[in-house]
């Protein structure tokens, strides 16, 4: 790890902590596992506000696994892609009753042999509940850690193997849940609030704005 780096880290512990709690609400590993399918081009607000009916109208995984497939597309159509969606919470559901005994598997191989699971959603599952060091890209992820100059990729894969080589694996899935908050409070996509910022030292954008302010002066 580059001093620039443990920098930028030092920063996220000492304004956020150390200390962190996922933005999905669940009680369950299967719980976890929906939420984040669910959670695919929407918001986790607008996530929980679903689930909190959902889970107390299916509240097994067997109950999941036996869905009639235009009613749960009717339980989770705020969450948008509902027919997609839908369609793989019964698949993966009856995947873990098959082959897991309604359990959810810890590795990644196994999590995105999942109908509907990708690589980020195995690391949410992997991180918040196996504590396995996992990096999750997001958008906010994805936009501020090329800000910071961690990453030069756009891919979210290739993302995912560059900063697994210059964060430290005691970061990986706390740096993810500082970055979310951080993307949502101060670095956003548009209009930013730099002036709010404690990380402008190290960003590559701010510092470029700042060298075309300078050049038309």
């Amino acid at each position: 790890m580059t001093k620039r780096t443990k920098a930028i880290l030092d920063k996220l512990d000492e304004v956020y902590t150390r200390e962190y709690k996922c933005y999905l609400d669940h009680e369950t590993p299967w719980q976890l596992l929906i939420a984040t399918m669910l959670s695919a081009q929407c918001t986790d607000a607008r996530v929980n506000i679903v689930t909190k009916e959902l889970f107390k109208k299916y509240d097994t995984v067997e109950k999941f696994a036996n869905a009639d497939l235009k009613e749960l597309e009717q339980d989770i159509k705020p969450t948008g892609f509902y027919h997609n969606k839908a369609k793989n919470i019964i698949s993966c559901t009856n995947t873990l009753m098959e082959k897991y005994n309604g359990e959810v598997p810890d590795s990644l191989e196994d999590l995105t042999a999942l109908a509907g699971v990708g690589r980020k959603t195995a690391n949410v599952i992997r991180g918040n509940i196996f504590n396995q060091p996992s990096i999750v890209v997001d958008t906010h992820v994805k936009r501020i850690s090329k800000r910071l100059g961690l990453t030069k990729e756009d891919d979210p894969e290739k993302v995912e193997f560059e900063l697994m080589k210059v964060l430290p694996k005691d970061h990986w899935i706390l740096y993810n849940i500082q970055i979310i908050t951080f993307g949502r409070q101060i670095c956003f996509a548009r209009g930013p609030k730099c002036e709010e910022c404690f990380l402008t030292d190290y960003c590559l954008e701010y510092k470029e704005k700042n060298k075309k302010k300078k050049i038309k002066k």
